[in-house]
């Protein structure tokens, strides 16, 4: 009887979906066109004669494809984007960094301690919180087309952890990540370096600010957004670390840490927030195997769907500028492990 039931309930949700596809309908092309108008005149957008079709014909297909998810996933996430004339190949290879999937990333990570949070400790973890409004969280920055993410989730994490400790907030260097930070972890006899445009990992940045002595101001090392030659100075140096720590993979044990200590630097799947515009996220499409982006937790709270039921999010600072998503941030659903945001959490210890 039960078997009988899974199957027609399997069947309905097929239904469902198939019936949310058929009821889709494209924006004719006087639409995307005003559309397309609009978003070149929003972003300063010039292209040459020849580049102008091809660019159209790109942003007509990411519309369209924002405008699906939405429709499928009864949410109004997705939209027109500043990355919208980019193809998924372009996007990928100008915001994201190197694939690693989870178990690639956690044998990589090798932390010397996971974090310990108790059962009482979730018990006791707030409906809600926001570093943002405790005073720990400096302006969204921008990476630029520098695959350089790493290095802003890592300066993010120990700005924020230096702040809760001293009660002084300072904007770090991440160029000086870029330009300096090289240190490689070896797994499985291959090793895995931090490279600056070219893709790195946080916890092995963390492993770098404490072999050379801390990070430097922003003001006195800014950021570039390309590979330029090294030149640390460890007399501007601002902040120091102890150690770094790994964090259970558990949402609920995620929470009750970022509360009690701070922000937290994570890798995921980032691909489908090239269309990202507002709202609370609950993507399908996205691959929790394939972890190619890092940014910085910084808050959760809880909202409600389209069905008016309760969800639980995560308040997630991006390195895409303010002018991305929320003012720079985006949220995503708590506690489903999506896009893989939960499988390697880690943060500095000072």
């Amino acid at each position: 009887m039960q078997s009988r039931f899974i199957i027609v309930a399997m069947l309905l949700v097929a239904l469902a979906a198939f019936a949310l596809a058929q009821e889709y309908t494209p924006l004719s092309e006087a639409e995307m066109k005003k559309l397309f108008v609009k978003f070149s005149k929003k972003h300063a957008k010039l292209y040459g004669a020849e580049d102008h079709g091809k660019r159209y014909q790109i942003f007509k297909s990411n519309v369209e494809k924002a405008r699906y998810y939405n429709h499928v996933g009864k949410r109004e996430t997705f939209g027109v984007s500043k990355f919208m004339d980019l193809t998924p190949e372009e996007f990928k290879r100008m915001f994201l960094m190197k694939t690693y999937t989870p178990e690639e990333a956690r044998k990589i990570l090798a932390a010397p301690k996971e974090a310990v949070v108790t059962a009482q400790q979730v018990k006791d973890t707030p409906t809600s919180w926001d570093w943002r409004q405790k005073g720990a969280v400096t302006p969204v920055k921008n990476q630029g087309a520098c695959g350089s993410c790493w290095t802003f989730s890592t300066t993010g994490n120990v700005e924020g952890i230096h702040q809760i400790k001293t009660g002084k907030l300072v904007s770090l260097s991440e160029q000086q990540l870029v330009d300096c930070d090289h240190n490689c972890v070896t797994y499985q006899g291959q090793q895995a370096c931090d490279a600056g445009c070219n893709g790195g990992l946080m916890w092995s940045a963390f492993q770098y600010v404490i072999k050379t002595g801390g990070l430097v101001t922003e003001d006195s090392y800014p950021y570039e957004g390309v590979d330029d030659t090294c030149r640390f100075n460890k007399s501007n140096v601002a902040v120091t670390i102890n150690s770094w720590t790994s964090i259970p993979s558990d949402e609920g044990k995620m929470a009750a840490w970022l509360a009690a200590n701070g922000p937290i630097s994570i890798a995921i799947n980032a691909e489908w927030l090239q269309t990202y515009t507002s709202g609370i996220s609950n993507p399908w499409f996205c691959n929790p195997q394939d972890l190619d982006h890092g940014v910085l937790i910084v808050g959760f709270g809880t909202g409600s769907n389209w069905l008016g039921e309760k969800e639980d999010y995560w308040i997630i600072k991006n390195s895409w500028g303010a002018d991305w998503g929320e003012s720079g941030y985006f949220r995503i659903v708590r506690g489903k492990g999506k896009c893989g945001l939960n499988s390697v959490p880690s943060s500095s210890l000072i």
